[in-house]
């Protein structure tokens, strides 16, 4: 849907934070006042070194941006001509892929050369001046300075979520993303053309009107409209989501004066040479949205179509994605215990920025037989294009947490060999830049041990001993004996083990000496001995009774 504003619902101007009052110094209050300006956004966010008119930083913002029109080939500041835009497929509604840039080149009016661009936001408490549907209040102020004002000024801002940057073939680096937000404006030199037009990067779009009324081109959703945004109107605007202001009047004073130097000669500003405007995020909904990097660009006209001329870039607060990962268990395992790798995507940059989407892949790397492996290149798949779910409990798809299981590995039906092993993940993301590779030798890494078992197992030999007398009970007997062993308890033929001896008498006595025949465990075995005399005239030979014993072996079967 789109908006257009001719009364005022929200305010951006009169927060109390920041001047939107036509010039740059926070020494000039304004109406409202407020207490920062762009001078202590230079302090805090410029390069070091650079004369700001301020030694103040800014009043809790909480990302800033402040840089001029910088030649990617030279280290001079605010090289006049730099980095403008050419080809005809640098328009707004175009992929940044289309776009391209030449360098120092020349040739634009002089009235859309931009010379600096500036932005600052800040999270306030929600208040009548700055309404929020959520826990805090998202505005971001903007704008920037011109090298001549001989004519009236069509510019935009994009606020992207990405890193965009310069290529030294020509091209852009990053791309947009769903969200990325694009204001706008065009102001007279004296502010009574004052209209802002605000829209959101929407790739359902495909067409002027398609598939829906607020589509304004390809890929640009419109947010809302207003010709009447002028920050400094006759009857103050007491509720505005956005608006602009261009100083108006010459002599403007300019903080950062040995850092500009117009078409005129001036170290002041001219009447519009100097703009800058402010949005309510939270008034559309987008007050969770976070923003890396941030382009000023002069055009042709407030049409999507427009040719882009010149334009600043810069890097905002990082819209951070942040990969960790943690395996389910750094400790020991055994082969045939699974064990998994959890990635979590944490986005910082805004109070509550949009869960990350997309997918992650998994690697596993190993394994090492004595330490954990670098896995920061290489491995085997864990799992690839594992979809990224809001991991929040309860679930709260606005605070810039999500996550993504990868398999198990290590299971019962394909255990892993014994070694260290790490986990690696790679996220790809679609609605932010993915950050890069992650692997953590603290987290990411377990060892599989193989385990051992020792069991016992008892050999019972049985000996028995005899020992022969005669009649008188202290005579001992000569000759031998034999010794049956049995398998049973009655010591008859059909339990019969084998057999040892004869075997001599001595001093009445023998013993067997088994070495080689064992007994089965759970068997009752039993003896018989058989007297042979050495004189069988004088002494007859006689037989044992049956001897018997019940073995029980209780064996250690393992620990």
């Amino acid at each position: 849907m789109t908006v257009v504003f001719s009364a005022p619902t929200y305010a951006v101007h009169d927060t109390g934070r920041f001047q939107l009052d036509g010039d740059a110094s926070s020494s000039t209050l304004g109406t409202p006042p407020a207490v920062d300006d762009w001078d202590k956004v230079c302090h805090q966010y410029g390069p070091p070194g650079t004369a700001c008119g301020s030694a103040s930083d800014t009043t809790g913002s909480t990302a800033g941006l402040w840089t001029c029109d910088t030649s990617r080939n030279t280290a001079a500041s605010c090289t006049l001509n730099a980095t403008v835009f050419t080809g005809g497929g640098s328009k707004d509604p175009q992929l940044l892929s289309s776009w391209n840039w030449k360098d120092g080149a020349g040739g634009l009016p002089a009235k859309d050369n931009l010379v600096h661009a500036f932005a600052v936001r800040y999270s306030l408490t929600p208040s009548a001046t700055c309404p929020s549907l959520s826990s805090t209040c998202e505005v971001i102020y903007f704008g920037l300075d011109r090298y001549d004002n001989s004519g009236d000024a069509q510019n935009g801002f994009w606020f992207f979520k990405g890193k965009v940057g310069l290529n030294a073939d020509g091209s852009f680096s990053g791309s947009h993303q769903n969200g990325d937000v694009l204001v706008v404006s065009d102001f007279s030199i004296g502010g009574t053309n004052s209209i802002i037009t605000v829209y959101t990067w929407d790739d359902s779009c495909t067409a002027t009107n398609k598939p829906a009324g607020y589509c304004a081109d390809a890929n640009l959703h419109t947010q809302a409209s207003s010709t009447a945004a002028n920050c400094a109107s006759p009857t103050p605007n007491t509720g505005d989501p956005f608006c602009g202001i261009v100083n108006a009047n010459d002599g403007t004073t300019v903080p950062w004066s040995s850092d500009y130097t117009d078409k005129s000669g001036n170290n002041s500003y001219l009447k519009g040479e100097f703009y800058e405007a402010g949005i309510n995020l939270s008034s559309f909904g987008l007050g969770g949205e976070c923003f890396s990097s941030i382009g000023a660009e002069s055009r042709s006209s407030t049409s999507t179509t427009a040719t882009l001329k010149d334009f600043v870039l810069g890097t905002f607060s990082q819209c951070a994605p942040s990969l960790t990962t943690q395996a389910s268990t750094n400790g020991t395992v055994t082969p045939g215990t699974a064990v998994h790798d959890t990635a979590t995507i944490t986005v910082t940059g805004a109070a509550t920025p949009d869960d990350a989407t997309g997918t992650v892949d998994f690697y596993l790397c190993g394994p090492s037989a004595t330490a954990n492996p670098d896995c920061s290149t290489d491995g085997t798949s864990a799992g690839s294009g594992k979809t990224l779910v809001d991991t929040s409990n309860p679930a709260n798809p606005k605070d810039g947490k999500s996550g993504a299981n990868s398999d198990d590995v290590n299971t019962s039906a394909s255990k892993l060999a014994p070694g260290y092993y790490c986990f690696a993940a790679v996220a790809h993301l679609t609605n932010y830049d993915s950050p890069g590779r992650f692997t953590d030798s603290s987290n990411e890494c377990f060892r599989v041990k193989d385990t051992s078992t020792t069991t016992t197992a008892q050999n019972w030999l049985p000996n028995d001993t005899a020992t022969v007398k005669l009649s008188d009970g202290t005579t001992n007997g000569t000759g031998t004996v034999t010794f049956s062993l049995y398998e049973n308890g009655s010591c008859d033929a059909i339990g019969l083990k084998t057999t040892f001896g004869p075997i001599t008498l001595v001093n009445g006595m023998a013993s067997t000496n088994n070495t080689s025949t064992y007994v089965t465990p759970g068997k009752t075995i039993s003896w018989r001995v058989t007297f042979t005399p050495s004189d069988p005239n004088a002494v007859g030979g006689s037989t044992s009774h049956c001897e018997m014993s019940v073995l029980t072996i209780n064996d250690d079967t393992g620990s």
